[in-house]
C-alpha cells in the first residue's frame, strides 16, 4: 500500500492535533507516506487550528507545537497548484456532488493530480461527503474514523 495519496485537510488535522482519529490517521500515513494536497491546505490547517482554540479544544500554549507539526508536514507534501483546470473542475462539483466550495477545490485538485484518471488512486479523508464524492469519482478512499 506504500505510495502517494491525496490527503484532504480534514485528514491532516488528526496528524497535528491529538484527537480520537489520530491513531488511524498515523497508521494511514505510515502506509501511504507520500502526501499530495491542494494548494490551500496550509491555510485550511491554520484555520482549523484557530477554530479548535476558539472552541476550547486546543490550549493556546499548544499552538506553537501544532504549528511546528504543520511546518513539518508542509515540507514533505506535494502541492497541486490552483490552475485554471482545477478551478473549472471545482466549478462543476457542487452541482454534481453537493460539495461545499473548499471541498470542491480539494476534489478537483485530487482529480488533476491523477491527470483526470482517479481510478485506483488513493484519497484520504475524514469528511463524509467529500469521501463519498471521491469514491464516486473513482478514488480508493481511506476514511479516517476514530476507533
Amino acid at each position: 500500500m506504500a505510495g502517494k495519496s491525496f490527503w484532504d485537510t480534514s485528514a491532516l488535522v488528526p496528524l497535528i492535533v491529538n484527537q480520537a482519529a489520530s491513531t488511524r490517521a498515523r497508521a494511514i500515513l505510515r502506509a501511504r507516506s507520500q502526501q499530495v494536497v491542494w494548494w490551500g491546505t496550509g491555510v485550511e490547517l491554520r484555520s482549523a487550528i484557530a477554530r479548535l482554540v476558539r472552541d476550547g479544544e486546543l490550549g493556546v500554549g499548544n499552538v506553537p507545537r501544532v504549528r511546528a507539526r504543520i511546518d513539518h508536514l508542509y515540507g514533505r507534501w506535494q502541492e497541486v497548484e490552483p490552475t485554471d483546470r482545477v478551478r473549472r473542475l471545482a466549478l462543476e462539483l457542487p452541482d454534481r456532488t453537493g460539495l461545499r466550495a473548499l471541498d470542491a477545490f480539494q476534489l478537483a485538485a485530487a482529480i488533476v493530480w491523477t491527470s483526470e484518471r482517479p481510478r485506483g488512486r488513493h484519497f484520504v479523508s475524514f469528511d463524509g461527503p467529500l469521501a463519498a464524492a471521491a469514491a464516486s469519482a473513482g478514488f480508493e478512499v481511506h476514511r479516517i474514523l476514530a476507533k
